[in-house]
């Protein structure tokens, strides 16, 4: 790590973040966006060397929305203007009475919070912020003097790894990422080309997934909305989406920058919705949309003097005009279905922190997550296309009353900080971002027991089912449900695709999720004689023994257990053996366990050119994994291991030998052992090929 530097102010040292330094290594990814012309242009400045007052929030809630700068991150953006509206999420990403300038414990950081992959992360960072001359150059606040938003892009970046990991997303992961709970996407084009066609024996259909701002009348005041365009500069024509952001000290804006050539995607945010009643008689749906700008680009009948207003009552027409701040236009039901492509909702929550359902209102007052993990050869069986389908995780959920119920699959990817350009697959840098995700979907069929025949079952049309594979980080399926059991399968659409993931359910009556072991082959093991067992306590220390598996040259660095097997009346059948290794860490941050076993000829033999008699392998992500086997007498090493190096942990290893009563005392106790290690075991199932699935691509909204 870094030395850290410290300044003075007013007599004080000032923190400095050694992990996101104020250089162009914290602004910059690969410079394959616009920013890349940014370098060597910035200085970075904390906030009372930019203003005379800074504050991090204001006493007036309109001066607290964002307005974005040279970053295209308006998804992001549109996720902290529902955070101005939300105090309790505010305050839980952003914790309350933390020092801030002008109080004497004011030490130059601020700490944030972010929703990853199951958990609450804290992001600490100092307050130095980029500048081009004396002014902010990414995101800022409605006023100059405030800067929770410039300081909370700043935490997002370094969670990302760089402010260019933030260029172009999608809004519903900011959303999920500010407030831990659910977004989901509508279209505003034809819903029912998406719809994955499925027999008509399904007894819960996918929600239809097109825009009805009457299911969410009840929480209009509650819920997050933003709305998405993707359409290049020339299919607009009133709504332009290129940004006119301009900087004069370097007489460049985000056209000049090359931002036309990464497409005119854009997110807004809707503030509100009103049905207004015209001079006619007749209703029209007006909507208020805020533009991250932070200037109006619109042109339309409802601008300002549009004839529009003419056509409702003029006091109507002041009432809603003076509504309208900074960046902000009103458009009707028509036109914005004209100019947006696509709407995301974001779930409202109680005070309490229970998500409500966008569909029914209903509290969701229950809630579960488990993780699991898609393995190459073991247990990522692909689309319900794929014969390898029924190896996939599997879950029970148990639906104690009727009531709504809310399944999301959430994927992981791997931590962006690590995501330099050097360590990523050439391909996967040519990849848009949505892309390094794999396409996912989430099948579910009721049953009557859990005794079922799981081949029989796979065959017949899923009780429920996203509408197709998507490459999207999280899909959701929810419904009402009538009490009893559901087998709760996640997949990718290609079979051996590997990812991590986190089920969750929300739901307004009791429930349960477990996931669905089924035990691993083994040998069949005789029920007489006695057997010996040995515990041993170890660990993988990073740098020491956390060698990984045998893929890597450290391997060898391992803990090693010994044993030896004496029974010579075994000599032709072999010794029953039984070994099981524990990890012992949460099911939220498992490594992938395995163990090899070698046969030991001599104690001047060097282990690596030993033979391998066995191994528990694949690594899989699990508490536990085990195996049985005959072993002749003998000496013999097990070693275990994580599957990658460096990953540290502490484990127990069982050993048990079967003895027969004739030789109890004959058979030697094992070897301590000094290392730690994960693993896991799954068994695959089979089962027939299902009706084709098909993959969704969505496109994220950027600049």
């Amino acid at each position: 790590m870094k030395e850290q530097v410290r300044v003075e102010w007013e007599g004080q040292a000032l923190f400095e973040d050694p992990d996101f330094p104020s250089d162009d290594t914290s602004v910059l990814c690969d410079g394959s966006t616009p920013l890349g012309r940014l370098v060597g242009t910035l200085t970075w400045l904390r906030p009372q060397e930019i203003c005379e007052s800074p504050a991090l929030f204001p006493g007036d809630i309109n001066l607290a929305h964002p307005k974005q700068g040279l970053l295209g991150d308006c998804w992001f953006l549109c996720a902290c203007s529902f955070l101005v509206r939300n105090k309790n999420l505010l305050n839980k990403v952003m914790p309350p009475d933390q020092p801030q300038w002008g109080d004497s414990r004011y030490r130059g950081s601020f700490q944030f919070c972010f929703w990853q992959q199951g958990h609450w992360k804290e992001v600490t960072i100092d307050d130095r912020l980029p500048c081009v001359k004396h002014s902010l150059c990414f995101s800022q606040c409605q006023s100059p003097t405030i800067f929770w938003v410039a300081l909370l892009e700043k935490a997002y970046a370094k969670l990302h790894g760089s402010y260019e990991q933030l260029w172009a997303g999608q809004v519903s992961e900011a959303l999920v990422d500010v407030t831990g709970g659910l977004a989901e996407r509508w279209s505003l084009g034809d819903s029912g080309s998406e719809l994955e066609q499925r027999p008509e024996q399904d007894s819960y259909q996918f929600r239809r997934r097109g825009l009805d701002l009457n299911r969410l009348s009840s929480l209009k005041d509650q819920c997050a909305l933003s709305c998405s365009t993707h359409r290049d500069a020339g299919g607009q024509e009133e709504l332009s989406c290129g940004c006119p952001l301009f900087c004069s000290h370097l007489k460049i804006s985000l056209i000049s920058l090359g931002a036309a050539e990464l497409g005119q995607y854009h997110a807004m945010t809707v503030m509100e919705w009103q049905d207004v009643t015209t001079v006619t008689g007749s209703r029209v749906l007006l909507l208020r949309i805020r533009n991250p700008w932070g200037r109006c680009c619109w042109g339309g009948a409802w601008k300002q003097g549009g004839v529009g207003w003419e056509s409702i009552n003029h006091s109507s027409a002041v009432e809603l005009q003076s509504r309208q701040a900074d960046g902000e236009f009103w458009l009707d039901e028509t036109e914005f279905m004209s100019q947006f492509d696509d709407v995301t909702v974001g779930y409202p929550s109680s005070d309490e922190g229970h998500l409500k359902s966008i569909y029914t209102g209903n509290l969701l007052t229950h809630r579960h997550q488990l993780v699991g993990w898609w393995t190459n050869g073991h247990s990522a069986g692909g689309s319900r296309n794929s014969s390898s389908y029924g190896s996939n995780p599997k879950f029970w959920l148990k639906v104690c009353d009727s009531g709504e119920v809310v399944v999301s699959l959430f994927q992981h990817r791997k931590c962006r900080n690590a995501e330099k350009p050097s360590q990523m697959p050439i391909e996967d840098r040519k990849k848009p971002k949505h892309q390094r995700y794999q396409a996912i979907a989430l099948h579910m069929w009721q049953v009557e027991k859990k005794r079922f025949n799981l081949s029989r079952l796979l065959n017949k049309p899923p009780c429920a089912s996203t509408q197709c594979h998507a490459y999207e980080r999280e899909v959701i399926l929810g419904g009402e449900l009538e009490p009893g059991y559901y087998l709760v399968i996640p997949s990718t659409y290609q079979p051996g695709a590997e990812a991590r993931f986190l089920i969750r359910v929300f739901s307004s009556c009791p429930t349960s999720l477990s996931a669905l072991k089924l035990p691993a082959p083994s040998l069949p093991l005789p029920t007489d004689g006695e057997w010996e067992t040995t515990y041993f306590q170890g660990s993988w220390v990073e740098g020491r023994t956390a060698g990984g598996s045998r893929n890597f040259l450290s391997h060898w660095q391992n803990p090693r257990f010994p044993i030896t097997v004496c029974d010579k009346s075994t000599a032709t059948s072999g010794t029953v053996v039984r070994i099981n290794l524990h990890q012992r860490r949460p099911d939220t941050d498992l490594h992938p366990i395995g163990f090899h076993i070698y046969k030991v000829q001599s104690e001047k033999s060097v282990l690596r050119d030993q033979d391998v008699v066995a191994s528990c392998v694949p690594h899989c992500y699990t508490q536990e994994v085990s195996l049985a086997l005959r072993l002749p007498p003998g000496s013999y090493t097990i070693v275990p291991s994580t599957y990658q190096p460096g990953c540290a942990a502490d484990f127990t290893l069982n050993v048990a030998l079967r003895i027969h009563r004739k030789v109890v005392k004959s058979q030697e106790r094992l070897g301590r052992t000094i290392q730690e290690i994960s693993h896991i075991s799954v068994m695959q199932s089979k089962t027939v090929a299902a009706p084709l699935t098909s993959v969704h691509l969505p496109v994220p909204p950027g600049v």
